[in-house]
């Protein structure tokens, strides 16, 4: 995938029009939305169960059962996910107190989380407003211009065993525990904890009735899963290597949202759990259409269909593209960047920095 020419796509030269367009599937199904929660959390809580009681039957079917109960949580939080955009139901109130309670589920605080993915959406693809709702990635200048710590920091930051291992368990468990970045006493905090508490005592609840060391063998082996397939999601979405990243100066919402959010073209199963989040490029164009009308958004623009498409067995090279080459315009791998600088000491770096200035200008 790195280094391949970049994909050869049909324009979409009239991005105001298309925007327009699609705003005519805004409209949610009310009946809709309540059978795609029904059909969400019956099974989850189920699987749940059927785990619970397996423990008492043998590891092999527990660790089975694992997997699709991880896939339901994905899907809850993508239908949380949809309450926050308020593209659910019709009436807020509705997509937020579901998108509270789904939070209980997804440990995600939903006012929180809710107002850090809208920066995301309004700052998508913008050099100059990084850092709100986004994986961290740094350009080639800047990484060069970092000391060897620092850089060695990146780099463990970037592995695969750091962001979707250890990072979705630390992010799910711990950092959402507190909306770090946000004034003390407003509305996301007060949020926030009422979302601790409802978690707390539904921890509580469930380990006096099934025992601590059951609920942790069903529950962690659960949000491990999902949080890694979340974060897999989020990440494949906008770190594949035609994305597009642009200075404020040259930043442009409908461009930015079209061309730097992947089409991640899923299997049938694959895409019903993760509610067709894969449609990335139309949901950033327009925010508010239900994620059951994406591929009906989709149907009716073909032109859409290649934009940023990706497959499942191309996905997996875009774990490798860590840094945003401002000269190239894409992301490329570290392998790349020790091919064209090479290896030399630190002490080179400002010189290799201000030839890369060069070149970009």
């Amino acid at each position: 995938m790195t280094g391949r020419k970049a994909q050869q796509v049909p324009a979409v030269t009239d991005l105001r029009a298309l925007t327009q367009s699609l705003a005519h599937y805004r409209e949610p199904d009310h009946g809709r939305s309540i059978v795609e929660i029904l059909i969400t959390v019956v099974p989850f809580v189920l699987l749940w169960l059927l785990m619970w009681f397996s423990l008492h039957i043998g590891y092999g079917l527990y660790l089975l059962l694992a997997v699709p109960a991880s896939g339901f949580l994905v899907r809850l939080f993508m239908i949380q996910h949809d309450c926050g955009h308020g593209s659910f139901f019709r009436h807020r109130l509705a997509n937020d107190w579901v998108g509270r309670v789904l939070g209980v589920f997804t440990l995600t605080p939903y006012d929180f989380w809710r107002r850090a993915h809208g920066i995301h959406h309004a700052t998508s693809g913008n050099l100059d407003r990084r850092g709100v709702g986004d994986i961290d990635t740094l350009t080639v200048r800047e990484y060069l211009a970092l000391s060897r710590w620092r850089r060695l920091g990146y780099r463990l930051y970037r592995h695969p065993m750091v962001l979707f291992g250890v990072g979705p368990t630390y992010l799910f468990i711990l950092r959402q525990r507190l909306p770090l970045g946000l004034p003390p006493g407003g509305g996301a905090w007060f949020s926030t904890m009422a979302t601790n508490a409802a978690i707390a005592l539904v921890v509580a609840a469930v380990m006096w009735w099934g025992g601590v060391g059951p609920f942790l063998l069903v529950h962690l082996p659960i949000t491990m899963l999902g949080g890694a397939a979340g974060v897999w999601l989020f990440y494949v979405q906008h770190q594949f290597e035609h994305t597009t990243w642009s200075e404020d100066r040259d930043w442009s919402f409908p461009t930015a949202a079209l061309y730097g959010s992947s089409h991640y073209d899923l299997p049938a199963v694959l895409r019903w759990f993760t509610a067709n989040i894969g449609v990335h490029h139309v949901h950033h164009l327009c925010s508010r259409i239900p994620f059951y009308r994406l591929p009906l958004a989709l149907r009716d623009h073909p032109e859409l269909a290649n934009v940023g498409r990706l497959t499942l067995s191309q996905s997996l090279a875009c774990v490798r593209l860590v840094l945003w080459d401002e000269t190239a315009r894409r992301l490329i791998t570290f392998r790349e960047l020790r091919n064209r600088f090479g290896s030399a000491p630190a002490e080179s770096t400002k010189a290799r920095t201000e030839a890369l200035r060069s070149a970009a200008s």
